[in-house]
């Protein structure tokens, strides 16, 4: 008698759990949807940041939309953007091409009451809530370092960049003061290849053909690497010139395992996403409760910087790189 009752007891406190834990508003709103606009989306950098945006929206049950322009097009970001805007979303990831021009429309959004931060690339003068990415200085040192210790001090080097783009930018300065304190060290050129690796391929082409008394090429973006690797390969000069890349496409690992690319200094374009997302999310949720709202609040209630790290795969270490990325997708 006494275990019927006892059964009774816990059949009636189950209903009521069950009861009020489905009476319990979702932390989730069906309509909640987020927004990353990204800058050349087909390269394999972009997909890395896709990859991370919407894995952390599958966890949190959230709508995704990872949109850009196929090419490295700044008006038809900006327009992305906009329209991303328009639609009115729980908020925004962005990678601004240049930092100028999305300084208006970032702080429309924020106006608007949209949250607004900051991957991979900044808006710094905008009122964007937070970067998360590379300290692109930091990275910009060691890949000068990194240059200047596999050539012993010593040789021109072309460089391999976009100029204007405010990550890079930062990335360029980085190198400039890392050489500084090799004086046997000095830019043969400065190349914009416009983020396309035929263009990288072009360039360095065009300088080996002069025969040019160069001994090294520094990528601070990601399509340089494989360009100029295919272009050093072509004309036999594996092991002659020293390459740097940045990033860790595929392209650019196999370049390594080749011996045609010496290092890469990898960035984390998964994690810059993936996190950015679960800040935008905190934002959108007010999750911090310092303060009544983030729009409210004196100051922001989450990180205003976060800085994601970087690597460098070398030949010692590039076939542990590439077989815990495939594991990993």
């Amino acid at each position: 008698m006494r275990f019927s009752t006892l059964c009774k007891l816990l059949l009636v406190v189950g209903l009521t759990v069950a009861f009020w834990t489905s009476c319990q508003k979702p932390y989730h709103a069906n309509s909640e949807r987020y927004v990353f606009v990204a800058a050349h989306i087909t390269l394999p950098y972009w997909q890395d940041v896709k990859a991370g945006f919407l894995g952390a929206a599958h966890e949190m049950g959230v709508k995704a939309e990872f949109t850009g322009p196929n090419d490295y097009n700044i008006e038809q970001e900006l327009a992305a953007f906009k329209n991303a805007v328009a639609s009115h979303p729980s908020g925004i990831l962005v990678s601004p091409a240049r930092p100028g021009p999305f300084v208006e429309p970032i702080n429309e959004a924020i106006q608007n009451g949209i949250p607004v931060i900051c991957v991979d690339s900044d808006s710094p003068q905008s009122k964007r809530i937070l970067f998360i990415g590379t300290d692109n200085y930091s990275a910009g040192m060691t890949s000068g370092k990194l240059l200047a210790r596999l050539l012993h001090g010593q040789g021109r080097i072309v460089l391999l960049t976009i100029p204007g783009q405010f990550n890079l930018e930062e990335r360029l300065r980085g190198v400039e003061d890392a050489l500084k304190a090799y004086p046997y060290m000095s830019f043969y050129e400065v190349y914009n290849d416009r983020g396309d690796p035929q263009v990288a391929n072009n360039e360095v082409s065009d300088v080996l053909q002069k025969n040019a008394d160069i001994k090294g090429i520094l990528c601070l973006e990601a399509s340089g690497g494989p360009g100029a690797a295919q272009a050093v390969d072509h004309f036999g000069d594996d092991g002659k010139i020293t390459i740097v890349a940045m990033d860790a496409n595929p392209e650019t690992l196999d370049w390594i395992s080749k011996g045609v690319i010496a290092a890469t200094v990898a960035q984390k374009p998964y994690t810059m996403a993936f996190y950015g997302l679960r800040f935008l999310d905190d934002l959108h949720h007010n999750s911090v409760h310092e303060f009544k709202s983030w729009q409210d609040a004196p100051a922001s209630p989450i990180p205003a910087r976060v800085d994601t790290g970087t690597a460098v795969i070398n030949s010692e270490n590039v076939d542990d790189f590439k077989t815990a990325l495939a594991l990993g997708r």
